[in-house]
């Protein structure tokens, strides 16, 4: 197969387990490598668990997302997630999240997401 297929693929699986909030963790590789919500802390979190264990913390803020644009090249890819929030205070919000990717021996092997943290995390405050 060739590698943008290969990566559209694993990246469709991905999203729709994930827009489910289940049956996305099998496209992810053990070694996994995520980065995301803190500018100034760019050093990964690894390993297929320690995402898991995020993930179950941040699907409990949105209640809907979709893929609003995914660009594929190769073993790489950028999408735009767009979700519907929920946030403990009550405030609910539509916001888009920069997601890129990288593939690796027929698994997702790293994210990187780019959004508005500020905003995100005055949310979750009381």
């Amino acid at each position: 197969m060739e590698r943008s297929a290969q990566t559209k693929q694993l990246l469709e699986t991905y999203y729709k387990g994930f827009a489910e909030k289940s049956g996305w963790e099998s496209v992810i590789a053990d070694d996994f490598e995520y980065v995301g919500g803190d500018m100034n802390n760019i050093k990964p979190v690894v390993g297929k668990q320690a995402y898991i264990e995020i993930i179950k913390r941040f699907s409990q803020r949105f209640d809907a997302m979709r893929v609003k644009q995914m660009v594929v090249e190769d073993d790489t890819a950028s999408v735009i997630g767009n979700y519907d929030f929920v946030f403990p205070n009550g405030v609910k919000i539509n916001g888009n999240v920069s997601e890129n990717w990288t593939v690796e021996n027929g698994k997702l092997k790293s994210l990187t997401l780019y959004f508005d943290t500020l905003t995100f995390m005055t949310n979750l405050k009381p």
